[in-house]
């Protein structure tokens, strides 16, 4: 299925998301949504803690099955309906073009509309409030989002794609999805969204530290701060409340000569987090545009890394 695998990695790159199209991300999204509002109300913080499991346990298990289920329909239907469902439920797991597609928005707000719309923009792919944020912060923040979402947009479930197919990349976007809608550590999400957090560190445990070394071989091929990137990418990689995050958010950092990370408010909560990187120079809105290209070099190596990999596999042991 190598091939399906790359016509999904294209397909993403010619097109991203479009917002009118259907989505499974959107299905899991209103779904988490649904469970909180149907569910949570009125409940103790202990019966929250178990309801947070129920709800990782049902929407995991229940995407992989759906996905698996459909696919197996789909090629009994007909295999070139099944190859057709294929490419487009492996295209819906990855976000290379629309993740760079919307750093690009926040970088013209900066640079040729007003702060507040920047605030706006930025607001559309971070968690922190974006209310007081400098024109510095709005491109580190956008900068923090490219470089984490590296790793959970592309690597990640790129990487579960050529292991278990659609199936296994939709159950981790499902985890990916639950991580960034309840796993936050303020009074609200706490308790709902604990279980799904520590999953989410787990399932990216191993593409962040992949993604780690794609982008150092990115840096030297765009001809960046490679050295930089690689003493910020191993002294300040756990410098994150992440025990992921840090990995990808470091080289980018080394990279640029800037530094990210710091202390933000989310949902009103401040929340301590340490800083990443030695401030070279101050972060300027053409960066978002370093990190974009470091996002793609970066998804295309790690295409090519994985699509000969598994064909060696294919090849030698099948």
């Amino acid at each position: 299925m190598i091939h399906l695998i790359i016509a999904a990695f294209l397909l993403d790159l010619l097109i991203g998301d479009p917002y009118s199209w259907p989505h499974p991300i959107k299905i899991i999204g209103n779904f988490i949504a649904w469970f909180q509002q149907k569910f949570t109300k009125m409940k103790s913080e202990q019966e929250k803690y178990r309801l947070g499991i129920v709800l990782w346990l049902i929407t995991v298990l229940g995407s992989g099955l759906a996905t698996y289920c459909l696919l197996r329909v789909s090629f009994l239907m007909h295999p070139f309906v099944g190859t057709l469902c294929y490419i487009y439920l492996a295209y819906t797991t990855l976000a290379a073009k629309s993740l760079s597609l919307e750093g690009k928005k926040v970088y013209q707000k900066l640079k040729y509309d007003s702060l507040t719309d920047a605030r706006k923009q930025v607001a559309m792919i971070v968690g922190r409030d974006t209310d007081e944020l400098t024109k510095e912060e709005i491109t580190k923040a956008t900068i923090e989002t490219v470089a984490e979402n590296t790793s959970d947009g592309v690597i990640a479930p790129l990487m579960c794609l050529f292991l278990g197919g659609p199936t296994l990349a939709m159950m981790y976007k499902s985890v990916n999805t639950l991580d960034s809608m309840v796993g936050y550590v303020t009074p609200k999400y706490k308790a709902i969204g604990w279980f799904s957090a520590k999953m989410d560190d787990l399932w990216n445990f191993i593409p962040a530290r992949l993604t780690w070394l794609y982008l150092l071989a990115a840096t030297k091929l765009l001809q960046l701060n490679t050295t930089n990137a690689w003493q910020v990418g191993k002294t300040d990689c756990r410098n994150h409340k992440s025990p992921n995050s840090g990995y990808p958010e470091a080289v980018v950092a080394g990279a640029l000569g800037i530094q990210l990370g710091g202390t933000h408010l989310y949902h009103g909560v401040e929340i301590y987090k340490p800083t990443i990187g030695v401030p070279l120079r101050s972060a300027e809105p053409e960066d978002i545009l370093t990190a974009n290209a470091l996002l793609y070099t970066t998804a295309i190596l790690s295409l090519i890394v994985f699509s000969i990999i598994a064909f060696i596999s294919n090849y030698y042991f099948f």
